[in-house]
């Protein structure tokens, strides 16, 4: 694998597979340099798919990965009974060998397993998605209690580079007022806004108790991570998580 991409630090047990790409490894010039899997952001689509085709090589993929067409909603899709490509932005399985993925350059990609390896997901979380509810609804999808969950937050924007408007925070705290507490006021106007707390919020009161990851920031790191909101554009890391077999 290459070497500085992210393997999540919780406690899934030994059969639940999960990465999380970064910038490195891939064959894409500038802007999109180098492991950009997305086809959806300008690349050349001959270096999209050598890109994929590393990503399964270097991974030992058993199978190519389900990709959504992610639409910032919160419909969650069954990885193994999918056909094409499906607008979604988080997607399941319970069945090994079925490869669920998101795209992310600043969102917050979110995996999920149980503590029996019984099921996993992935889901995109950027601000739309995570303030209409896509946490709770993935949540509420796997055929698994909450308390039996983990979950990671993979590389997002940080609250020190994300500043939004007086919507975003309206959006949140017309869900709950705690929320309040995933923002503070930023010196130009508007707010400084923590996707990590926020999602943690979330989890929490959906009922998840094991929360892991968190704190690194996507704008800050341009060596390491893509960020739509420094760079326009860009390319996009691959979080993946997938059950091994028996």
């Amino acid at each position: 694998m290459v070497h500085d991409w992210l393997e999540p630090d919780w406690a899934a047990p030994a059969r639940v597979r999960a990465v999380c790409t970064t910038r490195s490894g891939g064959a894409s010039a500038a802007p999109y340099a180098s492991m950009n899997p997305a086809d959806h952001v300008g690349d050349v689509p001959a270096a999209v798919q050598a890109n994929r085709a590393r990503l399964q090589q270097q991974l030992a993929l058993p199978g190519a990965p389900v990709w959504l067409q992610q639409v910032h909603g919160i419909d969650v899709v069954d990885a193994a009974r999918v056909q094409g490509v499906p607008a979604a932005d988080a997607a399941w399985t319970g069945q090994p060998g079925v490869v669920c993925v998101v795209l992310t350059a600043d969102c917050l990609p979110l995996l999920l397993s149980d503590r029996e390896g019984r099921c996993v997901a992935a889901a995109h979380a950027g601000w739309r998605g995570l303030a209409a509810g896509v946490i709770e609804q993935t949540v509420r999808t796997l055929p698994v209690a909450p308390q039996q969950l983990l979950a990671w937050l993979g590389p997002a924007i940080g609250p020190g580079a994300y500043v939004v408007g007086e919507e975003v925070r309206a959006a949140f705290l017309a869900h709950d007022a705690r929320a309040a507490a995933g923002f503070r006021p930023a010196a130009v106007g508007g707010w400084h806004a923590d996707l990590y707390q926020l999602a943690r919020q979330r989890l929490a009161a959906a009922g998840v108790p094991a929360v892991f990851g968190g704190g690194l920031c996507t704008f800050t790191e341009p060596g390491r991570f893509f960020s739509y909101r420094r760079d326009g554009a860009t390319g996009r890391m691959a979080s993946l998580v997938w059950l091994a077999g028996e």
